[in-house]
């Protein structure tokens, strides 16, 4: 299965889409679809992770939940570059502007870089004090720092990934990925019992194995990508022209990236808030908020996808200057989300018990978690909005925008929670029930911003294209 995986990835030829000309629901079809089943593959690779921990010791799982806000500034950066190249080479390839298609490709990979050796540098000198701030005990801290230690030192695989694979998806090639994030998790799921436990003469590394088999497992989609990157005609034109480093193109993805990075990385404000609070309630009650999550993780996945495709969709039809196709694609997104989320957040009530028991059998865990996911299964019909919106606004090279809305959800609205649950003696799950009413009054106030925006000043900000260098 796996040759067939890695054989699926260096099809040769373009996929047959038009994202300027096509009907809008199906290329949200198309697109999506390939970025959900690689999404889910990357969650379940998490989730194995998450799997595994569960059979070293609750303090394991929940060193690895305490450990996912650091790991999250990984993750933010990551959407930061992969936003900042898809919109930009997306608007470029919309504009027919080769030279930009080029300098951007070639910018963001120094950009992944440079963004990398500050990402390793943050997480080796402060990773301890992290874990400190979120009321952890020794051990945990102990099993936490084995994991985050690992990670932080291969940053750069990760994000070099997501910019090399950028150019593919301003194409509308969202299956490339999508086939190595299978892979990877195939991989993941071969090593991580191997590594944790020991197999005849490798030993057991326990928590340092689930960071090892991550390390090995973004080696080979870096080189998979990169070779993939290497067979696209676009690549075959860059001249020396295009390698040398310009401020233009620099500033230009600093701009569009780090509003991004800067307002997901407040995600890891909002876990280590959350968690802080939580921990009040005892480390097992953190390691099964730990695992609902990750179950969380898996529903979003359509939203996800969706948000994937209409990245590229818009910023190549905002660039063409097609502004109701640009609509077209929020409002159906939109609409597609909001049905899913509501037929998912119904089953995820429905089977929140025995999914927990899936993960752990400590009693107390597995209630923890349980009923985070039931008041999870209220929130989920929430999200799309706030995803989506972001997508769109960061399609459009308003990635401030995007910034300001995160910066509320992710750090004006936990602490507002945190502060409210504080004063009232919130119990667990009275503290999530507060944290859902106030996702629900922001996407409705964001959701009307959003509309207004579209109606009255769409086709204004489409004119501030970013002039010729």
């Amino acid at each position: 299965m796996q040759k067939n995986l890695v054989k699926n990835i260096f099809i040769k030829g373009r996929f047959n889409l038009d994202l300027l000309k096509d009907k809008i629901p199906i290329l949200v079809r198309k697109l999506a679809l390939p970025a959900m089943v690689g999404m889910l593959f990357q969650t379940l690779y998490n989730i194995v992770d998450t799997f595994y921990a569960g059979m070293i010791s609750p303090e394991a799982l929940a060193a690895l939940s305490k450990a996912f806000p650091m790991y999250f500034i990984i993750v933010a950066s990551s959407i930061g570059v992969t936003v900042a190249g898809t919109s930009l080479i997306g608007n470029s390839i919309g504009e027919k502007n080769k030279n930009n298609i080029l300098n951007y490709f070639t910018h963001i990979i120094y950009f992944a870089v440079l963004l990398s050796i500050i990402i390793s540098f943050i997480g080796l000198n402060f990773s301890e004090k992290i874990f400190q701030l979120m009321v952890t005990t020794q051990e945990v801290t102990k099993l936490g720092l084995e994991y985050t230690d690992i990670i932080f030192a291969g940053s750069i695989l990760f994000i070099l990934v997501v910019a090399l694979n950028s150019l593919l998806h301003a194409e509308g090639d969202t299956k490339t990925y999508r086939n190595v994030l299978i892979l990877s998790f195939f991989i993941n799921l071969i090593l991580n019992p191997i590594l944790i436990f020991g197999l005849f003469f490798i030993p057991a590394f326990g928590v340092k194995g689930i960071a090892i088999s991550t390390i090995v497992s973004q080696l080979i989609a870096f080189l998979i990508i990169f070779l993939k990157v290497l067979k696209n005609e676009r690549i075959k034109e860059i001249l020396k022209e295009h390698l040398i480093p310009k401020i233009y193109y620099f500033t230009n993805i600093f701009f569009t990236a780090m509003p991004i990075v800067v307002s997901i990385f407040a995600y890891s404000i909002t876990a280590a808030i959350v968690l802080a609070y939580i921990g009040i309630s005892g480390e097992y009650a953190v390691a099964g908020y730990g695992v609902g999550t990750r179950i969380e993780q898996v529903v979003l996945l359509p939203i996800l996808g969706i948000n994937t495709a209409i990245i590229s969709i818009i910023s190549q039809n905002f660039g063409a200057k097609n502004f109701n196709r640009v609509k077209q694609a929020y409002f159906t997104s939109i609409k597609y989300s909001f049905l899913i989320m509501i037929i998912s957040g119904s089953m995820l009530f429905i089977l929140s018990d025995l999914i927990m028991s899936v993960f752990s059998s400590d009693i107390t865990v597995i209630d923890f978690g349980s009923r985070y996911l039931k008041i999870c299964a209220f929130i989920l019909p929430a999200y799309p909005i706030f995803f989506l919106s972001n997508g769109l606004f960061m399609a459009i090279k308003k990635a401030e925008y995007a910034m300001i809305s995160n910066l509320f959800r992710n750090g004006f609205n936990p602490v507002m929670v945190f502060v409210l649950a504080k004063y009232i003696n919130a119990s667990f799950e009275i503290f999530f029930w507060i944290w859902a009413a106030v996702n629900w009054i922001f996407s409705g106030i964001y959701l009307s911003i959003l509309i207004i925006y579209l109606k009255s000043r769409l086709e204004k900000t489409s004119a501030i294209i970013n002039p010729q260098p």
